[in-house]
């Protein structure tokens, strides 16, 4: 059965054999759409007031990427802010993790010390040695950055942070994924918010 569409989006029907050949999945999930990349809009400082964004450095991973984008639509964040060395986020494996949601969340691409710098928002940090998360005063806006799957936030963004944050841990893993953490840091701000 073919999915209802608006008039104005064209839909083509092929075989299973040809969605093969142009999807870049090894499994299709059946559907393909060809869309236009919208340009870089460039980020306005006023659109992150009165609002919590997430803030990626150096998330490399394509999953995690689109997990973290799905889950900022979810929790209802506007906003997202990555550094230049994050993955593309038009990668078509971030694309497929994100279910849709890209269509939703604006991602921004910056130079984060330059922007972080430039910027009069609180900015809390996901770092090991930071407040416990759910005893931070979040205040009513802010910019959360999370690190690079293997090596956290780097050095340069570490000094733009203005409030360490840590979500607590009670068993002996090592670490978090990022995708997870964000979806933490998301639910409580969430939480905290309403």
């Amino acid at each position: 059965m073919l999915p209802k569409l608006p008039a104005n989006i064209n839909l083509f029907e092929v075989k299973n054999a040809e969605l093969d050949k142009i999807s870049t999945l090894q499994t299709p999930q059946g559907f393909l759409a060809l869309v236009h990349i919208p340009k870089n809009k460039e980020l306005d400082q006023k659109e992150l007031k009165n609002q919590f964004t997430l803030v990626l450095d150096g998330v490399q991973d394509p999953g995690n990427m689109g997990t973290i984008i799905r889950t900022a639509d979810w929790f209802g964040f506007k906003n997202i802010i990555c550094s230049v060395d994050c993955v593309e986020v038009f990668n078509p494996k971030t694309v497929q993790a994100t279910m849709g949601s890209l269509a939703r969340v604006n991602v921004f691409e910056a130079d984060l010390p330059g922007f972080l710098a430039d910027n009069t928002i609180p900015v809390f940090g996901a770092l090991l040695d930071g407040e416990s998360i759910y005893k931070t005063q979040w205040g009513s806006e802010g910019l959360v950055v999370l690190g690079n799957e293997g090596k956290g936030i780097s050095p340069e963004v570490i000094k733009k942070i203005d409030k360490p944050v840590t979500i607590p841990r009670i068993g002996e893993a090592e670490s978090l994924n990022v995708a997870v953490s964000a979806s933490i840091f998301c639910a409580e701000l969430v939480r905290v918010r309403n």
